[in-house]
């Protein structure tokens, strides 16, 4: 059975108010009731000693002594009698028969010296009373006693208006603790609705929707909590799609990166099978198959790297290497590319500066973004500098090429990102692997690599490398 938020809040809170005034209620007519028949009781006692205290065994026949106080005690609706050891009235204001009606257990008590108190007495009585029995005790012989009662009627009617009262109150507080409640109740089931009204939104891939939050209460805070959540699954959403995006146009550079050598390949192996490439031609056809199976090896290569270095399958054997005979052997070995776009690559550093790392990586790095820098540099100059600053080695590679777009700086070390289409026609980084295994490598290194670039004025990479 499905029982709403509301009312479950509604009746938890009346049920606590109900069982709360009723322990209250109880306990409270239990001490005013109690409270009503101990000050009689006292008030009666006290009468008794009094007038114990007045008379004595000669005088105990004296009436005037015991009209005067049956005048007072009338008044206050109190009677008294006075009787010997062997229960016989001796003077009475109320009781008409000769003897007084005790239990064994209430004669036996007062003739040991105690005093009997009765808060109700419903039978021994004409009417329903309070009485007292103290006893009469001279020279150290009990020679009778004496019995004050006084009508319950009256403590009745102190009890029954404080339970009106009482009750009148309750009343009061639960219409107040109703509203209270039903105010309470509506405003949190609201907000718990809007949260499952988002809820259900994000569940159909609304990621734009936000609730209001504060740190009012747990449910605000759930709030704020839904809220930070529903941000972060839109970016997660948003990364899901750029990555998406990049997977099919990965597989569609794959597919075209790939059919271009392999139709070249299949072409030439074919041509030479069946003699259709002349014999002055057959070595071009050759050089020409060899260049495609390198670059098929390369395009292979570099998703493998990329995926080893992912899940940190590759082991680093860290050196202390000369920098600058690092950027030597890259210019030596990229100078022809760099010619061929008319760029001219430019060392600058200290012989005395080294690096920590490992060879084959650290070649890796610098040869992947000198590369970069002379595919989108022409007519240009590639700089390579090493130097130490704050106990690292920095190295920098600067170009004076067209630059990177500023809302595609941040983007260049995700996989499968191209700045530009175009890049897929070059003949390196055709998947836009090469600066996400970069980006891997140096912090594998525990280095940072930074870029700075402004459209059409070049770019710089900054790689820094614990010395």
């Amino acid at each position: 059975m499905k029982i709403k938020y509301f009312y479950q809040q509604l009746a938890s809170h009346i049920g606590v108010i109900v069982i709360a005034f009723l322990l209250l209620s109880l306990l409270f007519s239990h001490y005013v009731e109690q409270f009503v028949y101990d000050n009689k009781t006292e008030e009666l006692a006290t009468y008794g000693q009094t007038i114990l205290q007045d008379i004595d065994r000669d005088q105990i026949s004296s009436s005037s002594i015991l009209q005067s106080y049956g005048y007072v005690l009338d008044a206050r609706d109190i009677q008294y009698s006075l009787f010997d050891e062997q229960s016989s009235i001796i003077y009475s204001t109320g009781l008409k028969t000769p003897l007084i009606e005790l239990s064994e257990e209430e004669w036996r008590d007062i003739k040991n010296g105690q005093t009997v108190t009765v808060k109700q007495d419903f039978k021994r009585f004409n009417e329903a009373v309070t009485f007292v029995l103290l006893p009469y005790v001279h020279n150290n012989q009990f020679i009778g006693g004496i019995l004050l009662t006084s009508p319950i009627k009256g403590s009745r009617e102190v009890i029954s208006q404080m339970n009106t009262y009482l009750l009148l109150t309750t009343v009061i507080a639960l219409a107040v603790a109703l509203l209270l409640s039903w105010f309470l109740s509506t405003f949190h089931g609201k907000r718990i609705q809007r949260l499952r009204e988002a809820a259900s939104l994000v569940a159909q891939g609304d990621y734009s929707v936000r609730i209001p939050s504060s740190d009012f209460d747990e449910i605000g805070e759930l709030a704020s909590d839904f809220n930070g959540m529903v941000e972060k699954l839109d970016a997660s959403m948003e990364e899901i799609e750029n990555l998406e995006n990049r997977r099919r146009q990965f597989m569609a550079d794959v597919s075209h990166e790939l059919r271009t050598p392999l139709t070249t390949i299949r072409g030439i192996t074919e041509g030479l099978k069946n003699d259709m490439i002349p014999e002055s031609e057959k070595e071009k056809g050759l050089q020409l198959a060899s260049n495609e199976t390198m670059r098929l090896i390369r395009l292979v290569n570099e998703n493998l790297d990329y995926e080893k270095i992912r899940s940190n399958q590759i082991t680093l054997l860290k050196q202390d290497i000369q920098v600058v005979e690092l950027l030597e052997i890259i210019k030596d070995q990229l100078e022809g590319a760099a010619n061929e776009r008319h760029n001219t690559i430019v060392i600058t550093a200290d012989p005395t500066v080294q690096v920590h790392a490992d060879y084959d990586r650290i070649m890796q790095i610098l040869i992947n973004i000198t590369k970069n820098s002379i595919q989108f540099t022409e007519n240009g100059t590639i700089s390579l500098r090493g130097y130490l600053q704050d106990e690292q080695t920095v190295i920098e590679i600067e170009d004076t090429g067209i630059g990177i777009d500023p809302e595609d700086v941040e983007k260049i070390w995700s996989r499968f990102y191209k700045a530009i289409v175009s890049r897929t026609t070059n003949p390196y980084g055709e998947f836009g692997l090469g600066l996400s295994i970069v980006k891997q490598l140096v912090t594998m290194h525990d280095g940072t690599i930074d870029v700075a670039s402004e459209k059409g004025q070049g770019t710089k990479f900054t790689i820094c490398l614990p010395k």
